[in-house]
């Protein structure tokens, strides 16, 4: 007989050791599963990072760690970016298409990156604004063993390799730095100025080409503003480290790399922004800028620095910019940048012959003029008119040469010659039939706007040292009428004049140049006249 189960039994109940073993099977299985799609995280986070090049390959290394945190769960993009690039697209950009977290080789770029969100979380790296040279040229400057002031490493007389200033952290903060030794003031402001137009005219080369001459060790090597570290990476990748940086007495500027948060961030999105900027400020990142060449935050130099470096173990003199000040000077910089497009019109009516100095004031208009002609560049178009009363025929102005580019031919020299050649015959040209300022005037801004060109700053210089004496002149009334009628915003015309000594109209001069957006200087003092006009030129724009 076969046996059959009691229907009265229990079921027996399955042992609890049993139970603990399979539900942790279920969990290694699910959890396996789990970290096979997810790499052991939720959704992941983009963190997009933007830096200065020469950070690129150093921040990609560091934030690799960031990367291969499982418990972050942080993906970071770096892209290694110009800062004015980066700048631009801060103050034009909508939000989804900028970085999250950026870090400019200087805080100076901060002021133009228009109204960008950016909260800064502290410095990467410092690297100091160092003239950079020869070691030969170094000691033939007699700067080996004592060091220049920005006045005076800026005065030696030997090429300038500028670089392009609206690009250049360094090369502005150095320009600013020669303006704060200088004293700061107007005049320190026309120094520098001119510096920047002088190796514009000259034939200097560029800051890469600078930078192979100092280091193939030529005591001509020209001077140029980079930052310490660019002098360390050079010299690490030359066989013999001919490149020094020279530090100015008293002190310099340093580029200090910030990290900044750009927008505001939430949620997970925020956690991942702080993961990855805790990495940058990290004691590993400060280890790993240190032995690329830059110093830590705090100063503390490269462990390879020293002599054969070409760099100091001990850190210079800060010195603080101002960004304010900075910006402040790279808008007047960048205004003589633009080409000019410029009409000279010089008064050449009898007075101009009163005794100035060694000369007369139309010697000193003529050496003024030829001075500033010699610091705009090729690219700069220059024409030249004179004017007095009646000077040919019922008309008020002769025109000497017209606008042209300085380096176009004109009649088988160069326009530059030219005008030189003309100015040296304003002496001569002294007229008795006193001064015809009002039509002259109006002429000249409707001949520089019929000469317009829209890549260039427009502008007529209008020197004189009396008053209109043209009965039959449109008047000033009507001068100030026509000139305001005529103001064309997309063919601007500015009047720059000059009063030149006591007895010149100052007052119509201002109003005449108010009516265009110009301005009016005074020289009471005829010898100040080669200062005040080039005080006019750099703040013609």
């Amino acid at each position: 007989m076969g046996r059959h189960a009691d229907p009265t039994a229990q079921r027996r109940p399955v042992p609890t050791v049993l139970l603990a073993t399979g539900l942790a099977v279920l969990l290694l299985v699910g959890g396996l599963a789990w970290w096979l799609t997810a790499g052991g995280c939720g959704d992941r986070t983009t963190v997009d990072v933007t830096v200065a090049p020469e950070l690129g390959e150093l921040t990609e290394e560091l934030l690799t760690k960031v990367a291969e945190d499982e418990d972050a769960c942080v993906d970071p993009v770096v892209t290694a970016q110009e800062p004015l690039q980066t700048a631009g697209d801060l103050g034009a950009l909508d939000a989804e298409a900028l970085p999250d977290v950026w870090v400019p080789d200087s805080s100076l770029w901060a002021a133009r990156a228009g109204s960008a969100e950016l909260d800064g979380a502290g410095s990467m790296a410092l690297s100091p604004v160092v003239l950079a040279t020869s070691r030969a040229a170094s000691d033939q400057l007699g700067w080996s063993g004592s060091a220049p002031s920005w006045g005076e490493a800026l005065s030696t007389g030997r090429p300038l390799a500028v670089p392009d200033l609206a690009a250049s952290a360094e090369g502005l903060s150095a320009l600013a730095a020669v303006r704060s030794s200088l004293g700061g003031d107007q005049d320190a402001d026309n120094a520098v100025v001119q510096a920047v137009l002088a190796a514009a005219r000259n034939t200097v080369p560029s800051p890469a080409d600078a930078l192979s001459a100092g280091s193939e060790g030529s005591a001509d090597a020209p001077l140029v503003p980079v930052s310490e570290q660019e002098v360390f990476a050079a010299n690490a990748q030359s066989v013999s480290a001919n490149l020094v940086a020279v530090y100015p007495a008293e002190g310099t500027p340093s580029l200090d790399y910030p990290v900044l948060r750009v927008g505001s961030p939430s949620g997970d999105q925020q956690e991942a922004v702080d993961a990855v900027v805790r990495r940058l400020l990290s004691e590993e990142a400060q280890t790993a800028v240190r032995e690329a060449g830059f110093r830590g935050p705090e100063g503390s130099a490269p462990p390879a620095a020293g002599p054969e470096s070409g760099i100091a173990q001990e850190a210079p003199q800060a010195m603080t910019m101002d960004p304010g000040a900075v910006q402040g000077l790279l808008e007047r910089l960048s205004s003589l940048a633009a080409p000019s497009r410029l009409l000279a019109v010089f008064d050449v009516s009898k007075s101009m012959e009163a005794p100035v100095g060694n000369g007369n004031r139309a010697t000193l208009a003529r050496d003024a003029a030829k001075s500033a002609l010699s610091l705009f560049p090729d690219n700069s178009a220059i024409g030249l008119w004179v004017f007095a009363r009646a000077l040919e025929g019922d008309r008020d102005w002769v025109e000497l040469e017209p606008i042209r580019a300085l380096a176009a031919d004109a009649d088988g020299e160069t326009q530059r010659a030219k005008l030189q050649a003309e100015l040296d015959t304003i002496p001569g040209r002294l007229s008795p039939g006193g001064t015809g300022l009002y039509d002259t005037a109006l002429a000249a801004v409707r001949a520089a706007r019929a000469d317009f060109d829209p890549r260039a700053v427009s502008s007529v210089v209008l020197i004189t040292d009396g008053q209109d004496e043209d009965s039959d002149s449109v008047g000033i009334d009507e001068l100030v009428r026509t000139l305001e009628a005529e103001n064309d915003p997309d063919r601007p015309v500015k009047v720059i004049g000059i009063a030149l000594g006591p007895d010149a109209d100052l007052g119509a001069l201002e109003r005449i140049t108010a009516a265009t957006g110009g301005g009016a200087y005074s020289a009471v003092d005829e010898n100040d006249l080669q200062t005040v006009l080039f005080d006019a030129l750099r703040q013609r724009g």
